[in-house]
This record gives C-alpha cells, sequence and structure tokens, in this order.
C-alpha cells in the first residue's frame, strides 16, 4: 500500500462526504491507496452514509469520543500504507495535491513529514506553518492584546508571515488539517501523543519528529481547501472559560508547555 487516508469525524458527516468525493477525483495516478474513517462516537449516521456512497472505505467506529490524538491513533494502527495522510474532515483535496506530497518525500529521505499550503474556500491563504509557540502565544491570539504592535509582530513571526509563503521551506510545525507522514519516521517516533485531548497535538508531533533528527516541510505546490475553524485562535479565553472546548484547551496548552518547557518562540 503506498498512501493511506485518515479522517477523523466527529459530526461532520456532510464535510467528510466532500472530502472523500475529492479524494476519489484526486489523481493519484497508479499509487495503491486505502481510505481509513475513524467516528469519535459521533451519533450523526455516518455509518450508514459511508456504506451508501463509500463502500470501499475502511470505517472504524470509536465506543467514546477519544479526542484528536487517540482517534487518529486507532486509525494509524489500522493503516499498511508508507505514507499516511491525516486529513481533517473539512478538506477538500485539490487534485495532484496528496502525489505532489507523495513524490517530494520519495526524493527527500530526511523528511518526515509535509505539509500542503492550506488555503480557504475563496482561495485566500491560511498561515499553518508555525514557530513553536511562547507560554504567552495562545493568550495573545485570544486578547485585545493581539491589537498591540509589539505583540503583533511577535504573532506574525509565530506564523511565520516574514516568509515566503510560495515557496517551500523547513518548518517548525504545521496545522494538522492536513499532515503527510512517512511511516518509517512515525514507527520510530511514535503517534499522536494522546494525552492531548484537542489542540497542540500537531505541534507536539512535529516537535518529536525533529527531536528525531527528521525534517518537517512546508510543500505550497500542493494545495488543499480547508474550511476555516481554528478554535485555539477564536473567541476570548477570559469570557470563554465556560465553553468546552475552550477549557480542553486550555489544558491542552498547559500539557505542552509542562512537557517542553517555558521555551520562547523560535526564529528558526
Amino acid at each position: 500500500m503506498d498512501i493511506s487516508f485518515i479522517i477523523l469525524n466527529y459530526k461532520n458527516k456532510g464535510l467528510l462526504k466532500n472530502c472523500l468525493k475529492s479524494i476519489v477525483a484526486s489523481d493519484l495516478g497508479n499509487l495503491r491507496y486505502e481510505i481509513i474513517v475513524v467516528d469519535n462516537n459521533s451519533g450523526d449516521g455516518v455509518k450508514e452514509t459511508l456504506g451508501e456512497n463509500f463502500a470501499g472505505v475502511i470505517f472504524m467506529q470509536a465506543s467514546r469520543n477519544l479526542g484528536m490524538g487517540a482517534g487518529n491513533n486507532l486509525g494509524i494502527r489500522q493503516a499498511s500504507g508508507k505514507y499516511l495522510a491525516v486529513l481533517n474532515p473539512d478538506t477538500v483535496v485539490l487534485p495532484d495535491a496528496v502525489k505532489k506530497m507523495r513524490d517530494f518525500m520519495e526524493k527527500n529521505q530526511p523528511i518526515g513529514i509535509v505539509g500542503p499550503k492550506l488555503i480557504n474556500p475563496d482561495g485566500s491563504l491560511q498561515y499553518t506553518r508555525c514557530r513553536f509557540p511562547s507560554f504567552l502565544t495562545p493568550i495573545y491570539r485570544r486578547t485585545p492584546l493581539q491589537k498591540l504592535k509589539r505583540i503583533k509582530r511577535q504573532l506574525d513571526l509565530y506564523l511565520t508571515k516574514d516568509q515566503n509563503y510560495d515557496v517551500a521551506s523547513h518548518a517548525n510545525w504545521l496545522y494538522g488539517a492536513c499532515l503527510f507522514i512517512r511511516r518509517e519516521a512515525l514507527d520510530k517516533v511514535g503517534y499522536f501523543d494522546e494525552r492531548y485531548f484537542l489542540g497542540f497535538e500537531d505541534a507536539d508531533f512535529c516537535r518529536r519528529m525533529r527531536k528525531a533528527n527528521y525534517e518537517v516541510w512546508y510543500y505550497p505546490a500542493s494545495v488543499i481547501i480547508h474550511y476555516p475553524h481554528r478554535f485555539s485562535g477564536e473567541g476570548n479565553w477570559l469570557t470563554g472559560i465556560f465553553n468546552e472546548s475552550i477549557r480542553i484547551h486550555i489544558a491542552s496548552w498547559l500539557k505542552y508547555f509542562f512537557k517542553w518547557g517555558l521555551a520562547k518562540t523560535s526564529n528558526s
């Protein structure tokens, strides 16, 4: 098997259908692939939908909502591909996008993870190639402090806005909406850290890849549409403390920095 697509669903049945259609319609040439959908106990009828429309998809049902890391790990353990494409259900794969990432990985053995250019449905860019965050970065992104010139400069550096997003480059970490992973590297580094329920799994995973001397690359020749919904940069922690998703994200933020320390944002 050349590529295993792993898609974790949680109450996104409609978007998932679009994602699956785009994979089937994409140009993968003679590459052999499988699609694995893990459902995090959505209760949205996704199993029936897949059975009616995507008979070849491997479906895995979690007995409860395991979170992002543990849910994807279920699919990873099932996967047999040389490469794994871990996708959010709210993505649409454009023609050649996956094949281009695979070809890039084939030519560059030190690379453990590649991420595409992610764009909004209107074609505008999403800033998804990041430097590692400082302890205060998540706070800055959710409070009026982000409007201060000094803080805005820090956040722009965090999102690598000082670099050309049309040029392939090393990355500290990439948003987890699409991660194209070398299985050999994954087996050495380990799967997603299941201590995070939702948030910082992608940063942690890329950091462990780099620590193991695998490279993480942003590759804009590959383009994928991502319907924007990134709770970590939306809303206000101070007023949203009673929102369950925000509380979960705060917990992941604290776990991340407890694990890695309070290092300042890297400019590498």
